[in-house]
């Protein structure tokens, strides 16, 4: 088997594809590792509201990722996808070393932002890869496998916090040296990857053009003028952005509402969030992978989604005892497996042509992660000066608005490969008439 230069193996197949998700383990993986060692940080480097906001704002949850996101996408188109996977990891270890080791506040805010850009370069080229490598009739399932892997990392990294609990914030250091140490298992793993045949594909074909005298389409000037665009931008924005302006607040800080609202301790917060993960896993498997492919994706959609929204009223308007707090997060760990971001890791990868797909990414990824850092930056102080339950009822609203536009807007994109929906709603414009020819 061919290898290359620092000896790993030829990395294919369903192993290519998990190498790949692995970065959507690190992304969640790291925001949890902030999320459970918050208060820990807190009490150590006697962190102010405002320094807990600003750490996640510029967070692998927020604007780092976003920064990361808006300089991925136009480098993976540019340079190719695998041109991400052999740099990206490498920046991301250091700074995730540099949190483990952290002494002062500079040190942890400076690893916080490095590891944020790191797993915002990331992630949108790893759902690009997925789907431009899978079979048609199987996209969902390998695209689901990065959300399974999303579920997985909050899943391990809050039963590690658990396990941890008793070492204090050395315990927390332990969790960052953990991602470290998946970090670079998986950089190993995909020196062994191939290029993505469709993006090779469309680089010879630029090449072709270039000899030819035609200009080659801004990808951002296209994102905005044409219509066929504007309309997945306001899908896909939609869905994502207003569900995470929820899940993102939500990821960063519901330990931290257990605690202070609830009056749950540490150890108990973090097994809620195993316990919330685990359904999510489950759903993500035998829900979005297993069904994905087979069954109307609008309806899966409107489940979950109906799902997410009952859960957050029940979280709001009843007290928040056990039996309620269970309800919460079976029912809101079910619905986010089959929710907005197994479906925008989908969507985002059929609705744009090859030729900026990864681009496209990035500018929304930037978008959203933006909105939600302000949102990150603002909630502590909405929560201590106007309540949690006025919080909720704002959440909810978000949830509701991602709802009603990702039921009306679904894309009919089942069963047709990635050249297909490309030629579909591309090929009459100018500058995709090649499309013309695809069979």
């Amino acid at each position: 088997m061919a290898q290359n230069k620092i000896g790993a193996k030829k990395t294919t197949g369903w192993k290519a594809t998990v190498s790949v998700a692995m970065a959507n383990y690190i992304e969640a993986g790291s925001i949890i590792a902030a999320a459970s060692s918050l208060t820990l940080w807190q009490a150590y480097l006697n962190i102010d509201n405002m320094g807990v906001g600003l750490l996640s704002a510029l967070s692998a949850n927020a604007f780092g990722a976003a920064i990361g996101a808006l300089i991925g996408g136009p480098l993976t188109d540019k340079f190719g996808r695998k041109f991400i996977f052999t740099y990206d990891l490498l920046i991301y270890m250091l700074g995730v070393l540099l949190i483990a080791v952290s002494v002062n506040f500079p040190m942890l805010l400076i690893g916080t932002i490095i590891t944020g850009i790191a797993v915002g370069a990331g992630v949108p080229v790893s759902w690009t890869y997925i789907a431009e490598e899978s079979p048609t009739d199987k996209r969902a399932a390998h695209v689901g496998t990065a959300q399974l892997a999303w579920s997985l990392g909050p899943a391990i990294t809050f039963l590690l916090a658990v396990l941890a609990a008793p070492l204090g914030l050395l315990g927390s250091r332990l969790i960052f040296f953990h991602l470290l140490i998946v970090a670079f298992i998986t950089w190993y793993l995909r020196q062994g990857l191939d290029e993505s045949k469709m993006w090779e594909e469309q680089k010879a074909k630029d090449h072709r053009d270039h000899a030819a005298g035609i200009q080659k389409r801004n990808a951002f000037k296209d994102l905005f003028t044409l219509k066929v665009n504007r309309q997945s931008l306001f899908l896909l924005i939609g869905i994502y952005l207003f569900w995470n302006l929820t899940a993102g607040a939500m990821g960063y800080f519901m330990p931290y509402i257990y605690e202070n609202v609830g009056g749950l301790s540490t150890m108990q917060a973090n097994l809620l969030q195993v316990f919330l993960w685990s359904f999510t896993v489950l759903t993500t498997y035998f829900g979005f992978m297993k069904l994905g492919d087979k069954v109307s994706r609008r309806a899966l959609f409107g489940i979950g989604a109906g799902m997410g929204v009952v859960a957050w009223v029940i979280l709001t308007f009843m007290p928040m005892t056990w039996p309620t707090l269970i309800a919460f997060v079976i029912l809101w760990g079910s619905s986010a497996g089959i929710g907005a971001q197994a479906f925008y890791a989908l969507w985002t990868s059929e609705l744009f042509p090859t030729i900026y797909r990864a681009s496209a990414q990035g500018t929304m990824y930037f978008i959203v992660r933006t909105g939600i850092s302000v949102w990150s930056f603002v909630l502590p102080t909405i929560m201590m000066t106007l309540g949690f339950k006025v919080a909720g009822i704002v959440m909810i609203v978000f949830l509701v608005v991602h709802m009603i536009i990702g039921i009306a807007m679904a894309p009919n994109t089942q069963g047709k490969n990635l050249s297909e929906i490309e030629k579909e709603r591309y090929g009459d414009l100018e500058g995709f008439e090649h499309l013309k020819n695809v069979n």
